[in-house]
């Protein structure tokens, strides 16, 4: 099989992207860039990649298009390839519909991966992007292919970062690498799309989004814990004190400090306020470095109490300067301490 893979050269897979040979030469180099950071077997992805486009040029395949991968698989065995390589050039075409199976092998879903953010990098390149309800390379399908593939199968991978590996395949002429952020925006528009189905509210899609995590697995344990936190509760009094807290520092026109100082809190409100924020900070910054979100903002909801006594209690604008900033700042705390999972005041809608 591998003796047909000089063919590709020949086969154009867009006149501006290449040659087939061109592309499986890309998919190699992301997908060897997976396997490394994810932990997977190097050698049986980079003999995959090397052969996963090959039965594109036989005559099965030519004549029935829809049994790529399949004959791939078929051929590879046939040609004593090892049982995981010949499962991963099916399994790179999955999932191949809606609600279809995932990749089930470490290398097929290196394949599936790279096949995905190849065409996505390539075709957004050439400017070829969905309008409406046309979308001739299938796109859509391929960004939550994709998307569902890193959050299913729990593949911690930093996908904007990788965008930008892709990229660099590509001639320097074709300047894929400044696509970067619009094809993550696209590919969060998808994501959106799929939660929303999933029966998440879009407030608490919002209020993870605005956090802009660049990895979907991470993406999908923030909207899990923001869900059951909207669920408390004291949910929607934290969600309305994180926007009054927002409004409050956009609006501010001072230098707000780094830090507070405790000796400035005058108010038994705000000392409250004070003390009840750097106890939950030190029990939950463990739970935030092993992104256990849901029992982080679970503890959080311990402060609403404090909250909003220190809004019925103390005056943040006060004409002394140096107590009106140190309110600002352990506000700003507050808010910080919130935002390691999400924008809780988008949840306000």
């Amino acid at each position: 099989m591998h003796s047909r893979a000089a063919q590709l050269d020949g086969m154009t897979f867009q006149k501006r992207l290449g040659s087939l040979g061109d592309k499986q030469t890309r998919i190699a180099a992301i997908a060897t860039a997976l396997a490394g950071q994810l932990g997977f077997n190097v050698e049986q992805v980079q003999r995959a990649a090397s052969l996963c486009k090959c039965d594109l040029v036989t005559s099965m395949v030519f004549e029935f298009p829809d049994l790529q991968g399949i004959m791939g698989r078929y051929y590879a065995l046939h040609d004593g390839e090892d049982e995981a390589v010949a499962r991963a050039l099916d399994e790179q075409y999955q999932p191949r519909f809606a609600g279809d199976t995932l990749p089930a092998s470490d290398t097929g879903q290196a394949l599936a991966i790279a096949e995905r953010l190849d065409t996505l990098v390539g075709i957004f390149a050439i400017g070829q992007t969905p309008t409406g309800d046309k979308d001739p390379f299938g796109l859509r399908r391929s960004a939550l292919g994709l998307l569902r593939i890193l959050i299913e199968k729990q593949l911690d991978l930093d996908l904007r970062t990788f965008i930008d590996t892709a990229a660099n395949n590509f001639p320097v002429a074709l300047d894929a690498a400044s696509i970067g952020d619009p094809l993550f925006s696209f590919m969060m528009e998808r994501l959106r799309a799929w939660y929303l189905d999933a029966g998440y509210e879009i407030q608490v899609f919002e209020a993870v989004l605005a956090r802009q995590p660049h990895r979907p697995l991470d993406f999908d344990q923030r909207m899990r814990a923001v869900r059951a936190f909207r669920a408390l509760p004291e949910a929607d009094s934290l969600a309305a004190a994180n926007k009054r807290i927002r409004n409050i520092l956009r609006k501010a026109d001072t230098a707000i400090p780094a830090s507070y100082n405790t000796d400035l809190l005058q108010e038994p409100a705000e000392q409250a306020l004070a003390a009840a924020l750097q106890a939950l900070d030190t029990q939950t910054r463990p739970l935030f470095e092993q992104r256990d979100y849901t029992n982080a903002l679970c503890q959080l909801a311990a402060l609403q109490l404090p909250v909003d006594a220190f809004f019925d209690d103390v005056m943040v604008m006060t004409d002394e300067v140096a107590l009106r900033d140190n309110r600002l700042a352990l506000l700003q705390a507050l808010s910080e301490l919130f935002l390691q999972v999400a924008d809780i005041s988008q949840l306000q809608g």
